[in-house]
């Protein structure tokens, strides 16, 4: 379950998101005897650090089991009702393992294997004709 957090007063002023979602964002309260910016108990909270939506809580990830991807080795561990999650690598590296996994079929999260693979490609050879890397 995600909290929304919005904006104080946002219900009374059309100018602040009444019947307008786009207007309806979160601003940090300032003010002298904010009620909310004071965290006064029976106001509705203000955005802050541990409200973060966990990755392996999202959509179709729910019936499957979550794999940490950082290397070629751990893309090898992936099983039958597993799915990739690639963690903190580079894109030399991001771009080999998506190209292995296209060959394997492998559902990596997050990431448009084909697309990524081709896009990485013509970048490549883009660099190559114009001389080396920027």
């Amino acid at each position: 379950m995600t909290i929304k957090f919005f904006r104080r007063n946002w219900n009374r002023f059309s100018r602040l998101g009444m019947g307008r979602k786009k207007k309806q964002k979160w601003r940090n309260p300032t003010g002298r005897h904010n009620k909310i910016r004071e965290k006064i108990r029976g106001h509705p909270s203000p955005v802050s650090i541990g409200y973060r939506q966990d990755k392996s809580s999202r959509g179709k990830i729910l019936e499957k089991k979550v794999v940490r991807i950082y290397n070629m080795k751990d893309l090898g561990k992936i099983g039958k009702n597993e799915i990739g999650l690639l963690g903190k690598i580079g894109k030399r590296k991001k771009t080999e393992i998506a190209k292995k996994a296209v060959e394997m079929k492998i559902h990596i999260h997050g990431v448009n294997l084909n697309k990524f693979a081709k896009d990485m490609e013509r970048k490549r050879k883009h660099e190559t004709k114009s001389g080396g890397s920027k």
